[in-house]
């Protein structure tokens, strides 16, 4: 019997969350550097299952915080979490979500690289700033890391081809000037900077199960489900060539962009 594949919203909260602190760790460092004056409303777009929206709430005790995702899946883990009267959350589509009230914080937080046409996306999210509000932004910067490289090869080959031929890897993450360029234009100060992270993950074809939680999703949406098993096999051979595991983990280098954008 064929298993329909899943639909491309969803998302598998516990996957994505195998690698928390890795995920974690660019966030608070966004967050670090995004100005405390007087927040009193913040909409964290690409809330995800929530853990980290929570911690919104404790750096800002005065704000209303909103979390914004388009995953049922995950919504439904972050409303697992402790509830916090102070915090909504919300499904839509982040690109076009038009709230009621402006905010002196927009966060987003590994988000933005899924959604197309950035001119648009930040003058919208610009938008919904309140005056002196602030957009803070982080988005993964590695698609021509061996794992994506890898990943784009074999969609091409067969037998997956005939199941992926219309699929590409798309992320939408432009060059750091052009961001610094385009906020500016939008009447923004800005401060932007890329970070490697060396990171060492630990357990058994870590990368793979890394890639399972984002990467490798829009992928299996496409192909029968009877193909799943023998694809993530060819996937791993060629990344554990690529990304040997030592006697402490592998090394799984990942280069992330962060901006935070001051309205005048």
């Amino acid at each position: 019997m064929v298993t329909s594949p899943p639909h491309p919203n969803h998302w598998d909260p516990q996957q994505y969350q195998r690698f928390s602190r890795e995920r974690s760790r660019p966030f608070f460092d966004l967050i670090g550097q995004t100005p405390d004056d007087n927040v009193q409303t913040v909409a964290d777009l690409g809330c995800g299952p929530g853990n980290l929206t929570q911690t919104l709430c404790t750096r800002w005790p005065d704000a209303t915080v909103t979390g914004v995702d388009n995953s049922p899946q995950m919504l439904e883990k972050a409303r697992q979490l402790p509830a916090n009267p102070e915090l909504h959350l919300i499904q839509a589509d982040i690109a076009t979500w038009q709230p009621d009230t402006a905010f002196d914080r927009v966060i987003s937080n590994a988000a933005l690289q899924w959604v197309p046409d950035h001119a648009k996306v930040l003058y919208h999210l610009v938008s919904l700033l309140a005056p002196h509000g602030v957009l803070a932004v982080q988005m993964p910067r590695n698609f021509d890391e061996a794992a994506h490289r890898l990943l784009y090869e074999l969609v091409r080959q067969d037998p997956w081809a005939v199941s992926l031929s219309s699929w590409k890897e798309r992320y939408f993450v432009e060059t750091p000037t052009w961001y610094v360029e385009t906020l500016q234009n939008l009447g923004l100060t800005v401060n932007l900077w890329e970070t490697i992270y060396q990171q060492v993950l630990e357990g058994e074809d870590a990368v793979l199960e890394w890639m399972k939680g984002t990467a490798l999703r829009p992928a299996l949406t496409r192909l029968p489900s009877e193909q799943h098993e023998p694809f993530l096999k060819a996937y791993r051979d060629r990344l554990r060539e690529a990304y040997p595991q030592g006697p402490r983990g592998t090394l799984f280098p990942f280069r992330r962009l962060f901006f935070v954008a001051q309205r005048a």
